[in-house]
């Protein structure tokens, strides 16, 4: 008989659930004909995740049983005849305990018995992340293996395992505090196995809340119109689920704060809502009225000055997360403010070699040189941040000193953090360069953009070498850039 997706408590459900409980709820209860088709970049992410567990698993340098070929009965029925047989490393085993089911990677042996590892790539929808610490949505996924293990009398440790990208172990305690309240990693475990079961129970419905991960999931149009049609909080831009879950006591929709009297949730320097300061409440309370204008106009909420240099750059980069691999600096150039003399330029990887990263990576750093002094544009910390990586790997192009100084925000503006989320309001759900640029007029010239689907076509273009692949993404990142630009030039119209 086939499983409901909600009669088991699973890792991936915890996992799901720390990100956003509503896809718990809607995998188990929604109409499946409202999911869309599991986008291209998702399908990349499975695959390529499944080719590192692969890869991984052949350079352990030690026995392995390996079950996950098996069909998942039969796994289960392997798996507790491996344990049960002492068998010292276990790949692709599954292992349940009433409602609780766990498809764990490696299953170790050790002197407390069985311990469950997980492999991790780092890389997700998220882009790239640092596993040196413990990830909430990690734990969960292997605290609840070893909630099975323990049941069963297979384990007495509380210390799981995950994998990074470099085979790299790194032990998850779950008895170490996480937070300044002193929880621990299994009581986050607790907390989210009783939210999933409630969940499954229909004791309770999460709200939906819209954040930006949301895009690339299978439920996010059905969720954006049940968002739209509760004037839902998280509809404001910054305000995401827990500060909604503050407010929800008192104001519930953007209508509500809009229209609400906000000194009487204020008291002294504080309101009465946890996480949120009396001027975050004005803030929020503002950006709901612009929501609820018939008539919006975005406007400033303080001066700004730009650079006056004649020349300027709208800078834009593209990183594969999944290699670690930065395969294009792109850049529109303006010169003396007129849009007619702009032209882009891009340094594009030839291939995925560290050879052709450091030779595009010191072309983009001498094309800057070369149009000094000049005004640097980009949107949000990433370019500085992946430059500033580049660097420490190629430190020959150029020392740390040279890349503070093209950073230098005396003539390099991030336009989403200094500019945007500081000193402009605007009547839109988020503050995405996408959203801001369509705001003003500008149109991508691609169907279908987005940087998840620009390293979805760099690693078609990897694998077949199709020219095609390479010029969507040149044309993408290009339109990024002219996005940047009009951007600015919106600002200065305010």
């Amino acid at each position: 008989m086939a499983e409901h997706p909600g009669t088991k408590i699973t890792g991936s459900m915890l996992y799901d659930l720390v990100q956003c409980p509503t896809r718990v709820h809607m995998d188990c209860f929604a109409n499946p004909a409202d999911k869309v088709e599991v986008s291209p970049f998702v399908r990349l992410l499975w695959e390529r995740g499944a080719e590192h567990e692969g890869d991984t698993v052949s350079k352990l340098g030690e026995p392995c049983l390996d079950l996950a070929h098996l069909p998942a009965i039969e796994r289960e029925t392997k798996t507790i005849e491996a344990i049960k047989s002492g068998v010292p490393l276990i790949h692709g085993g599954r292992i349940r305990k009433d409602d609780l089911l766990g498809d764990p990677d490696l299953l170790r042996k050790t002197s407390y018995g069985y311990i469950a590892g997980d492999i991790k790539s780092g890389a997700g929808l998220e882009g790239n992340e640092d596993l040196s610490k413990p990830k909430k949505h990690y734990a969960v996924q292997v605290a609840l293996y070893t909630d099975i293990l323990r049941q069963l009398n297979f384990s007495q440790s509380y210390e799981p395992f995950i994998l990074d990208i470099n085979r790299q172990t790194i032990p998850y305690n779950l008895l170490t505090s996480i937070d300044k309240g002193g929880a621990t990693l299994w009581e986050t475990y607790e907390v989210s196995l009783q939210n999933a079961r409630d969940i499954v129970a229909k004791r309770t419905t999460p709200r939906p809340a819209s954040c930006a991960i949301c895009k690339l999931r299978q439920w996010y149009e059905a969720c954006k119109t049940e968002i739209k049609r509760l004037d839902d909080l998280t509809l404001i831009p910054g305000l995401g689920r827990s500060k909604r879950d503050s407010l929800a006591l008192y104001i519930d929709t953007v209508d509500d704060l809009a229209q609400c009297d906000i000194s009487a949730y204020t008291k002294g320097k504080k309101t009465i809502f946890p996480g949120i300061g009396p001027d975050s409440l004005l803030k929020f309370k503002k950006r709901a009225q612009l929501l609820k204008d018939p008539s919006p106009k975005p406007y400033l909420t303080e001066a700004i000055s730009f650079p006056a240099h004649s020349t300027e750059l709208f800078f834009d980069i593209e990183v594969d997360p999944l290699r670690d691999f930065c395969y294009l600096h792109g850049f529109v150039k303006r010169t003396s403010f007129d849009n007619q003399t702009e032209e882009f330029v891009g340094f594009f990887t030839e291939d995925e070699s560290c050879v052709e990263e450091r030779s595009e990576f010191k072309k983009a750093y001498e094309f800057i040189l070369s149009n000094r002094p000049c005004s640097i544009y980009y949107y949000s910390k990433y370019e500085r941040t992946i430059w500033r990586k580049l660097q420490a790997k190629y430190p020959d192009v150029c020392s740390q000193n040279d890349i503070e100084i093209i950073f230098d925000p005396a003539n390099a503006i991030d336009l989403y953090f200094d500019v945007v989320t500081k000193k402009t309001e605007w009547p839109t759900n988020d503050h995405s360069i996408k959203t801001l640029a369509k705001y003003l007029g500008f149109s991508w010239r691609d169907k279908n953009p987005s940087g998840a689907a620009s390293i979805e076509w760099f690693d078609k273009w990897v694998k077949s070498r199709d020219p095609s692949d390479k010029d969507r993404v040149l044309l993408y990142n290009e339109d990024d850039c002219r996005a940047t630009r009009v951007l600015l030039d919106g600002i200065k119209s305010l």
